[in-house]
């Protein structure tokens, strides 16, 4: 409800929700930056008070529309050179079983939820996508109770 009233009180309980997530699924601390980090950005898919939407009155200047093909470019570069960098990251410096499915799914979350603060109608493609991914990675790492949040989320 916070979320569809651009109320920016989404955040914290998003935030909450993340920490919540974490302990419901059992996930150990060395695979939890990722997943927190994009529950904690996107769980509540909101609008509110980022990229230049604002909650409350004047929110006006952000509407929804379709996303403009000169930002389809630099969206699909910046997610791939997340992903590579993140990737490359997370295999040197972490035991990720996936660092490079793992880095996409951040990265594309992070895309779409830039998205979803524009109101482009295309980040549910996107996340629809990214969160298929998340529950194939967690299927294949035997985290399923991961799987089924993600598969609610589908």
């Amino acid at each position: 409800m916070l979320a569809i009233r651009e109320s920016a009180w989404c955040w914290p309980w998003a935030i909450a929700n993340a920490g919540l997530f974490l302990v419901v699924c059992g996930v150990t601390p060395g695979s939890t930056g990722p997943p927190l980090y994009r529950r904690s950005t996107s769980s509540s898919r909101s609008t509110a008070g980022t990229s230049g939407c604002t909650a409350g009155a004047a929110r006006a200047g952000c509407t929804i529309s379709r996303t403009p093909l000169a930002w389809a470019g630099v969206l699909l570069a910046a997610g791939c050179a997340f992903t590579a960098g993140f990737g490359l990251f997370l295999e040197a410096h972490t035991d990720a079983a996936l660092p490079f499915p793992d880095a996409a799914t951040t990265g594309f979350s992070l895309v779409a939820q830039w998205m979803t603060t524009r109101k482009w109608l295309e980040n549910w493609l996107l996340w629809i996508v990214v969160d298929a991914a998340y529950v194939l990675i967690c299927l294949s790492q035997r985290l399923f109770p991961m799987a089924a949040v993600y598969a609610l989320f589908l």
